[in-house]
């Protein structure tokens, strides 16, 4: 069944208009993702967790990526979407009050993935979540994601704007969340 999503302004608020994913993304329709970054002090060092994209992906297969995110159905909220993919993709419970709003992040990207066109126009809330974890405690969802790391936050930052770590990530995402969670 095909993934419907909310077609939405410049600030993310639903138009009342519905698109499918796959439309979304050949017509570079505007909609909603959340993103969640998971962070950590370890040895000092502000460390990140980034998700290795499975192979099989339809974009981005096989690069590194946020820690949890995904495409907001239509009718769901930014943190209820949130919960599930931290749910569905690394195996975590948590509540709303966990997850610490850093704001909007708007991406506008063309690619082709598979041969086909890819517009990509998001309009993402960005949310921080605290967590100690070690990598082997995750539950990965092994269809959407192959493997999950820590990472020094500042070596990230300095990676992608070098581009180094694929085209997934963008420094500014990483600037807003390394300035947040100093809050």
């Amino acid at each position: 069944m095909a993934e419907v999503l909310d077609i939405v302004d410049e600030n993310g608020i639903p138009t009342g208009e519905t698109v499918t994913r796959e439309v979304a993304h050949s017509q570079g329709i505007r909609h909603r993702t959340s993103h969640v970054w998971l962070l950590r002090r370890h040895e000092g060092i502000l460390q990140v967790l980034l998700q290795k994209r499975s192979p099989d992906k339809d974009s981005f297969p096989n690069q590194w990526d946020i820690s949890s995110a995904g495409h907001i159905p239509a009718g769901n909220d930014w943190k209820e979407s949130a919960i599930r993919e931290l749910s569905e993709e690394l195996g975590l419970t948590v509540n709303e009050a966990d997850l610490i709003d850093a704001g909007l992040y708007r991406i506008s990207a063309d690619d082709v993935f598979h041969g086909k066109p890819f517009h990509d126009r998001q309009v993402s809330r960005i949310f921080l979540l605290f967590s100690d974890l070690e990598e082997s405690a995750f539950k990965i969802q092994k269809e959407e994601l192959s493997e999950v790391r820590w990472f020094d936050l500042d070596t990230v930052i300095a990676d992608v704007r070098a581009g180094k770590m694929g085209e997934c990530l963008e420094a500014e995402e990483l600037e807003i969340v390394r300035e947040r969670w100093k809050l």
